[in-house]
């Protein structure tokens, strides 16, 4: 009951997230900062909720800050490169290893928290939703073939870097463009091919080269110190 009851509430956060940023445009152009704290919270609340099921340590939260950190970190250096950096790739280890609230909570905070160094604006929102979904999908396919083998992990890699980029491309539809048509809404998507590709291969890259370390050292700790089990 307690596991349905947290499965129920993730989704229920996601669900109320996404029509935030579908329905409420303004809310994340004219507000965005507002609309970043939203979804902060949010991202928490399923986690907070193993409180009242589980007993939660501190280790827990100091493991969740230190994978944020370095998720949020690790997009600094390749700032000038576009679309290319290891910050998708820390989200979907650490939702693979510690669960799908804890991966969504990685990937939310990672945006707005690497951000505060590279520009707050009204993409925030809509790159705190997409990293934590994709941090979501990670913790629900944890015991799948897709996070079980190096290849499952690479296919599922590149498709979240797209995934990444056809989200973001639904922010500017939606909040930049207001008479569209669909001839448009294509062109825009194409143009992003290539840098959605960049984004994929990189995530390939790094979790073809890094992943069965990254999981190996964390799932030790974890099993260790009995985390988000």
């Amino acid at each position: 009951m307690k596991k349905y009851s947290a499965r129920f509430y993730i989704f229920l956060v996601v669900l109320i997230l996404t029509v935030l940023l579908l329905f409420i445009p303004l809310l994340t152009t004219e507000h965005y900062l507002f609309a970043s704290v939203i979804f902060m919270i949010g991202s928490f609340f399923p986690f907070f909720l193993r409180f009242e099921w589980k007993k939660v340590t501190g280790r827990e939260l100091v493991m969740l800050a230190i994978l944020a950190a370095l998720a949020a970190v690790s997009r600094i250096p390749f700032a000038s490169l576009p679309s290319i950096q290891p910050t998708t790739f820390v989200i979907i280890i650490a939702g693979s290893v510690f669960g799908a609230e804890s991966g969504f909570v990685v990937g939310a905070l990672a945006a707005i928290v690497s951000n505060l160094f590279l520009g707050q604006g009204p993409w925030t929102p809509w790159q705190m939703y997409a990293w934590g979904m994709i941090g979501l999908a990670s913790g629900l396919l944890k015991n799948t073939w897709f996070m079980k083998h190096t290849i499952g992990r690479t296919i599922f890699g590149i498709l979240c870097g797209f995934l990444f980029g056809w989200i973001m491309n639904l922010w500017f539809v939606i909040g930049i463009i207001q008479d569209f048509h669909w001839s448009e809404i294509i062109a825009y998507y194409s143009a992003s091919f290539l840098f959605d590709l960049a984004h994929a291969l990189s995530n390939a890259f790094f979790l073809i080269v890094f992943a069965k370390s990254w999981i190996k050292i964390l799932s030790r700790f974890k099993k260790k110190y009995g985390l988000l089990l």
